[in-house]
């Protein structure tokens, strides 16, 4: 098989695999930017059994033509593939074993200490105001809230934000002159925000209009998702591998595979890169908060953020009750008692686990958050951002 042969062989099996994981208007779990001609096909045949495509990734990972390093990235993503297919034609894997082929990682409980301590931490961070934790989280969620009614104005915010963040990733990594990015509202979306590279330096990052924004959280988010996050990782791949050096397989990206775990930890850790200190807050402050009648109030932004990114791990542990089969009123108590959140949040959370794909997406977030916790935090950090936004690493390759 050709090098050629190859690749048209696992795009179409990511591409396939994806129809059928999302289904009639489901979340796509893949992010295509190859040849449209072989998009087409897919979504002209009718789709195989899902048991063909196991057999078509076992037949890529009989002798990948590439060099030993990029052979051993693709073969990683065609494992994931391959698991998804199986689990598709009925194999039913424990969670722990079904994260181990697909994202290439081990998956365990987290101790319940790691959320206490990041309970401590919110408890110091937050204002001194009466209540529960999770009623003073909910309170400082809602004073740093922008109104329904100023809706509108969040675009030039973000826009903004963008600016900012991407002023600041020119100092861990070059960028193209000419880059574009938009902000759009969007109605009925099932993400909070997303990024999305659309090629020739132009990107826009979707904002869900029908959930509260808090503008707390503005470079958190847009970090994430714009620079030095997914739009920023998508558009450098883009321009390092598949421009300058050919290798169409970054065109085609599986959401449930190992290298989104670590798009995801650096997504987590986006802001963190390029705000040091209180530096984001400070930025808030004077940029964004005072113009919409928002006081400091002695909150600690950073800690806040460090802490729900470790909380993220209460949903990586309801991932593994809800794969085991406990009742969901144990899995949405343990969402409200350690993850902080309300009883519609909760049932809410569920049902994104409950999705398809849903557990193996949700773990991906703290683990790949974990992950990269000790790896960046390293002298030659700068030199690792790099890595991230222009290498195909997996997870074994910063553990």
């Amino acid at each position: 098989m050709t090098p050629q042969e190859w690749l048209h062989g696992y795009a179409l099996l990511a591409l396939r695999v994806n129809r059928q994981v999302a289904g009639d208007g489901g979340a796509t779990v893949l992010i295509y930017r190859g040849p449209q001609e072989w998009n087409a096909q897919v979504d002209a045949e009718e789709p195989p059994p899902p048991g063909r495509l196991a057999d078509d990734a076992e037949t890529l990972l009989e002798d990948p033509p590439f060099d030993p390093g990029r052979a051993r990235y693709l073969t990683a993503q065609v494992r994931a593939l391959r698991a998804v297919a199986r689990r598709l034609a009925g194999e039913q894997l424990p969670l722990p074993q079904y994260a181990r082929q697909c994202l290439g990682i081990e998956v365990h409980r987290v101790p319940q200490e790691v959320f206490q301590e990041a309970h401590d931490r919110l408890d110091r961070a937050l204002p001194r105001t009466a209540g529960t934790l999770a009623e003073r989280l909910r309170s400082w969620q809602t004073a740093h809230t922008l109104p329904p009614e100023r809706l509108d104005r969040l675009p030039a915010l973000v826009e903004r934000a963008v600016a900012e963040t991407r002023r600041r990733t020119r100092t861990l990594v070059p960028l193209p002159d000419g880059e574009v990015v938009d902000c759009r509202l969007r109605h009925g979306a099932h993400f909070l925000a997303a990024g999305h590279y659309a090629g020739d330096l132009r990107s826009t990052i979707f904002i869900n209009a029908d959930l509260p924004f808090n503008l707390a959280d503005l470079l958190y988010v847009v970090a994430h998702e714009g620079h030095p996050g997914h739009i920023a990782e998508s558009m450098l791949k883009e321009l390092t591998l598949v421009q300058r050096q050919g290798r169409l397989d970054q065109q085609v990206r599986f959401m449930l595979g190992p290298s989104f775990v670590l798009s995801e930890g650096l997504g987590l850790h986006a802001q963190d890169l390029l705000f040091p200190g209180d530096e984001a807050q400070a930025w808030l402050t004077d940029n964004v908060l005072a113009d919409h009648g928002m006081p400091p109030d002695g909150s600690d932004f950073a800690a806040i953020h460090r802490a729900r990114n470790a909380l993220l791990g209460v949903w990586a542990d309801a991932a593994l009750l809800a794969d085991e089969g406990r009742p969901d009123h144990e899995i949405t108590g343990y969402l409200s008692r350690w993850a902080l959140l309300s009883d519609d949040e909760a049932r809410m959370a569920l049902g994104t686990l409950r999705a398809p794909g849903g557990t193996l997406y949700t773990l991906g977030y703290y683990h790949g958050w974990r992950l990269l916790n000790a790896w960046l935090d390293s002298p030659d950090r700068t030199t690792r951002v790099r890595r991230l936004l222009t290498e195909q690493l997996l997870p074994a390759d910063v553990l």
